[in-house]
């Protein structure tokens, strides 16, 4: 290298626009000497600490420079400097250090295939040659020049500027001796525009509290997990045929500790934990706890993909969480956003200077109704990353599954545009090719990587195959969240009873489709914000009725086939909407109405999981039959929920606040029938009409074009289930 090369290149790496220092920088042969030089912005003066040698100062640079014949230089010397304060400061050389990023890892991102990014990319504890540190890899491909910046080294580009690797565009460095602990960032180059950018890491896995925006180096994984049983177990469960009641909750908004603040992960847990099990629920889903700037937006803008917002805790209080849910038979779901992230100038947003994690055209590249970014699905290294991410919460913290959000915003490229404000496929189509291919990739690594994970669909329209198999031309994912049920059963119950008659196909409307997908039945937070009211002040009629038609809305849902989602709060009947700024209006337990709710809610879910007719067969015709469904007159339902080795139930549901006496239904069996549940039970806040406690006998009767029949005493507002008990 000639010396007026060198100088260019010392000034290239002086103004911090250097691709790879390590060409220049740390130790090199010279002749039969070794050169060592250094670049230290601020030294007054500088020395290698073993023997004491000091570098020569290059002109007025901050270049420093030692030759000798090395014998007795360590491979991995450390530097002695003091600054224009006096004060002493030493470190080892980072740039004696081979490159640590392997050639496979290198492949298998570019390639789309790599399910492992986190443990290359981002910041991690790292040993070379002995030596302690952390390796930093980060991909930015239209940068100039990437570092690393944080606490310690006063956040200056300058100092830790990092290597590319080949054309892959991933940079990386080891700084040894760094401990974990430390807030830092990348500073980027861009190469085209000269602008320099601060960003934080995609890949961290910890995250400084809002509104501070660094991401922290965190520790190798050290917490003894105690939930072996539980993962074992999760491999091989039979989730087909086994009950799933998931209460859907928001971390921020369900309980605070006695000064407002928000409870930390491990707090959280054993309450959570003690209440959902009293209640019945088999599993809680969480609303998005990746890191995320904004309160507001209750975690759906995500900036951080692999961190657990550091509201509530570290990362290992959140594996704290996991752990003692599971210990404590309760599966936990975790709300994932990988339809679009925000444009927060410290995430993915134009990471490197340029489009790199989103479209650059916004017809393919912008949702204008969030304000938000969507991902650039056909492109290999953003698959890697969102395989990545969705791989490290299911393996690394062993959440049970992912309810993959906004799913139908990923397949359709006209989803909320007019015309002209999207680009149609290859094919000039309005499907979404790219995504629809990612999806399928996500399903498929991901039942792969985790055996036993389920993968659940907020999917709203009529996409085919959702919930089947990528080998016969579904997406993969094991469920859909059926929109369409929630939104016909809503627009039924606004109804006043005495309409009611006259949409009782919106009612019975899901029974044509419903066993085309593996469904879950959701009354989601979407139901009860933004001026929907709360699911009690949907309900028609005076504050008994409300409750009333709320009770029999629930007894519904539970004796319909599917799995079961429930929205905190809204099992006790709380009146106001949901606020996230604030916490649940727990204080209405004090009434006997809302006590009554929840006590009903809790009976609903040991029914439905301690019943295999009504949870065996949730996705499969074996299990439903309807008795009637053609009594709009009356706006009555009546139908069997079928278990296995002869287990059946009878549920008739009356829709309106008249009580029915001598009510006849058919049913397939002689013998008796006991009513098990009735939420018009007193101590559900019922006016306590029914069948009572005895069995009713079937009457040898044609009904219905049944064998048998049952007289039946209907409640008004109420459903009411009926066990049948085997003749001896």
């Amino acid at each position: 290298m000639t010396m007026n090369h060198l100088d260019a290149e010392r000034q290239r790496i002086s103004e911090a626009r250097h691709h790879d220092p390590f060409a220049i920088l740390g130790r090199h042969p010279d002749g039969d000497a070794v050169v060592v030089r250094a670049f230290i912005p601020h030294a007054a003066e500088v020395y290698i600490a073993e023997g004491g040698m000091p570098l020569v100062r290059l002109s007025d640079s901050d270049h420093f420079e030692w030759r000798g014949d090395g014998q007795a230089l360590p491979a991995h010397y450390s530097l002695v400097w003091r600054d224009q304060h006096h004060r002493e400061h030493i470190a080892r050389d980072p740039y004696t250090f081979a490159p640590q990023v392997g050639d496979l890892d290198l492949h298998l991102f570019g390639e789309g295939r790599h399910r492992h990014g986190f443990r290359f990319l981002g910041a991690r504890e790292h040993e070379v040659d002995g030596v302690g540190g952390v390796l930093f890899a980060v991909w930015a491909p239209n940068a100039e020049r990437a570092s690393v910046v944080g606490d310690f080294n006063n956040w200056d580009g300058r100092r830790h500027q990092m290597r590319v690797r080949g054309g892959s565009g991933i940079w990386e460095l080891f700084i040894p001796d760094l401990d974990p602990g430390h807030v830092y960032k990348y500073e980027l180059r861009n190469r085209h525009s000269g602008d320099v950018l601060l960003k934080a890491d995609p890949y961290g896995q910890r995250s400084e509290l809002r509104p501070r925006t660094g991401s922290i180096i965190p520790a190798s994984d050290s917490y003894t997990w105690g939930d072996g049983a539980w993962m074992e177990r999760r491999r091989t469960h039979d989730w087909q045929h086994t009950p799933m009641s998931v209460y859907e909750l928001h971390l921020g908004s369900w309980q605070r500790d006695p000064e407002g603040e928000f409870l930390n992960y491990r707090d959280a847990a054993k309450r959570i934990v003690d209440y959902v099990k009293d209640m019945g629920f088999t599993h809680i889903e969480l609303m998005p706890i990746t890191e995320h700037p904004f309160d507001l937006s209750w975690g759906y803008q995500t900036t951080g993909y692999f961190a657990p917002t550091s509201r509530f805790g570290d990362p290992d209080d959140f594996r704290f969480f996991m752990d003692h849910c599971h210990q404590n038979g309760i599966g936990v779901l975790l709300d994932w956003v990988p339809a679009h992230f925000p444009k927060d100038t410290h995430g993915l947003a134009r990471f490197d200077g340029t489009p790199l994690y989103e479209h650059a055209d916004p017809r393919l590249g912008e949702h204008m109704d969030w304000s938000t970014l969507i991902f650039n699905f056909g492109r290999n290294e953003v698959k890697s990353f969102l395989l990545s991410s969705a791989i490290y919460w299911l393996e690394e913290m062993h959440i049970d599954g992912l309810r993959v959000d906004a799913v139908a915003s990923m397949l359709y490229l006209d989803y909320s545009r007019k015309e002209g404000e999207w680009i149609p496929n290859q094919h000039g189509g309005r499907e979404n090719l790219s995504a629809i291919e990612f999806l399928r990739e996500l399903n498929m690594a991901t039942h792969d990587q985790c055996p036993g994970i389920l993968m659940i669909a907020e999917e709203s329209t009529s996409w085919p195959q959702v919930s089947r198999p990528t080998y016969v031309g579904g997406l993969g994912f094991d469920i859909k969240w059926n929109m369409g049920w929630m939104n016909d059963t809503l627009r039924y119950m606004v109804q006043e009873p005495i309409y009611r008659q006259y949409h009782q196909g919106i009612l019975t409307f899901s029974m044509l489709y419903c066993f085309t997908e593996n469904f879950m039945l959701p009354f989601s937070h979407d139901e009860v914000v933004h001026g929907k009211q709360s699911m009690l002040h949907k309900m028609p009629g005076d504050e008994w009725q409300r409750h009333a038609n709320l009770r029999t809305l629930y007894a519904y849902q539970f004796t319909h086939p599917g799995k079961k989602l429930l929205f905190m709060g809204t099992e006790f009947g709380q009146g106001r909407e949901w606020d996230s700024a604030g916490v649940l209006d727990w204080y209405v337990l004090e009434y006997p109405l809302h006590q009554g709710m929840q006590r009903m809610v809790r009976d609903l879910n040991h029914l439905y999981t301690n019943s295999a007719a009504l949870h065996r067969y949730e996705f499969d015709w074996q299990g439903f039959e309807w008795i009637d469904c053609n009594d709009a007159q009356q706006s009555v339902i009546s139908y069997l929920r079928k278990g296995h080795d002869g287990e059946l139930m009878v549920v008739v549901i009356n829709l309106t606040p008249v009580t029915r006496r001598n009510y006849r239904i058919g049913v397939p069996l002689p013998g008796g029938y006991r009513e098990v549940f009735n939420s018009d039970s007193e101590f559900y806040g019922g006016s306590n009409i029914g069948n009572g406690c005895n069995p009713l006998q079937a009457e040898e009767s044609n009904w219905m074009n049944r064998s048998h029949s049952l007289a039946l005493t209907l409640p008004p507002l109420a459903g009411i289930v009926l066990a049948y008990e085997k003749q001896s």
